[in-house]
């Protein structure tokens, strides 16, 4: 999770699709204009777990993000991620949002 919130705040989209999971991965994905209009501010993990019964190949990541655009108040990003590993690798599959 952490190494995902690095790559959207740093830009690097190549590394966001490579760690998305195949059975979910948008076909492309273009943060140029995130990264014009702001900038993350900071990651929180709230709570992290392996799914029961999932051999430790299941998880779930709970992270408050922030973000701060150029012009206006800071926002939060509060999601419920899931997460499967396969070959040694951990990859993003979705997540549930919660409202702000």
């Amino acid at each position: 999770m952490r190494s995902r919130y690095s790559a959207y705040a740093l830009g690097l989209g190549d590394y966001l699709m490579q760690t998305w999971h195949v059975s979910t991965r948008p076909e492309s994905i273009d943060l140029s204009t995130e990264m014009q209009n702001g900038k993350w501010i900071g990651l929180t993990v709230k709570a992290s777990h392996e799914l029961i019964n999932t051999a430790g190949d299941k998880a779930e990541v709970e992270f408050v993000a922030r973000y701060k655009p150029h012009a206006g108040p800071a926002s939060r990003l509060h999601e419920c991620s899931r997460f499967v590993k396969e070959d040694g690798q951990w990859f993003y599959v979705d997540g549930d949002l919660y409202e702000s």
